[in-house]
């Protein structure tokens, strides 16, 4: 672990007399988030005109603002050769189209072969920022876009952007049953009562909502797109499994397969080997964090996921005829 030293100085202009001082640093210093402010200022590394204050307390207007802080940032990360499909970049950000079983951080268990650790080997800089960049994360197995900030000043503006929800994520995924019609499920997520490596539905959790509608219907299987209001762990699994449609191939949230009556042999061994959650990020759009240009991009579906859909089809098609 090492540290990035951040010194900054300001004044307070005179018009902005009676605002919270955590709010007038977050109009000071917009790189920076206003929870890092506001815990710098209960850290004490921030004075006003020499003074430690509290988070809450008002300023007057014309006082010297000083802030000597750090922030933490990994460096025993390794830089690695892998393959890294990049779609987008400029100075600023990075769009990248994430594959299947690739971890995005190194982990306990996954030191390395990350995507972190492939991003590390073509943008070092990346070393000096929160999480190396990254401002969303998709599971192991989740396939498509990932937006990944160049600069701490992108970085702060895209996770400020994702929390107000301003940045939209589109995915599309198989999942187990028949789903009669789209809708939204808005429950909190939180950790398992039980099991603490899994995430559910829990009265104690944080607020979630998500947005699905059907694209295509099977005889045991639906193809859904989703878009998510919030970003919760695992939070697509935990809802569709909690309707009682959870995502096809879900080791985790999946429970018992579901195979259509009289499927071919083909069919089912496909749909019992299917080596993940068909589960994919499709589309994002989002407004640049410098050039305030609104942009998006697609990422088609990976061929995992192609080969059941059309698998999926023939099942239907042949079961129609007869």
């Amino acid at each position: 672990m090492s540290q990035q030293i951040i010194e900054l100085k300001s004044e307070v202009p005179a018009e902005w007399a009676g605002k919270r001082l955590d709010v007038v640093l977050s109009l000071l210093f917009p790189e920076h988030s206003r929870a890092r402010l506001k815990t710098w200022i209960e850290q004490g590394k921030v004075r006003v005109d020499g003074a430690l204050k509290r988070p809450k307390d008002k300023v007057k207007g014309g006082e010297k603002i000083e802030i000597q802080a750090e922030i933490e940032t990994k460096v025993d990360w390794e830089a690695e050769i892998l393959p890294l499909e990049i779609l987008y970049q400029d100075d600023h950000l990075l769009i990248i189209n994430k594959p299947e079983n690739r971890v995005v951080h190194p982990a306990a268990g996954h030191p390395k072969g990350t995507l972190v650790n492939a991003l590390l080997h073509h943008v070092p800089s990346l070393r000096a920022l929160p999480r190396a960049g990254i401002v969303h994360r998709l599971d192991k197995d989740t396939t498509g876009l990932l937006v990944v900030a160049k600069t701490l000043e992108a970085h702060t503006a895209l996770a400020a952007a994702l929390q107000s929800r301003r940045i939209e994520r589109i995915y599309e995924a198989i999942i187990q049953g028949v789903l009669p019609s789209g809708g939204t499920i808005t429950a909190p997520i939180g950790r398992h009562t039980q099991n603490r490596k899994r995430m559910a539905v829990v009265e104690t959790g944080k607020a979630a909502t998500t947005h699905y509608r059907v694209i295509e219907k099977f005889r045991a299987h639906t193809w859904i797109q989703l878009k998510l209001e919030t970003g919760r762990t695992h939070q697509i699994r935990v809802h569709m499994a909690h309707l009682n449609y959870p995502i096809l191939g879900d080791k985790t949230y999946g429970g018992r397969l579901r195979l259509p009556k009289q499927a071919s042999p083909t069919l089912v061994h496909l749909i019992q080997t299917f080596p993940r959650q068909a589960l994919h990020a499709k589309q994002l759009r989002l407004v640049h964090p410098v050039t305030q240009e609104e942009m998006q991009w697609e990422s088609p579906l990976p061929l995992d996921m192609q080969q059941l859909l059309t698998a999926l089809r023939q099942d239907r098609e042949e079961h129609l005829e007869t």
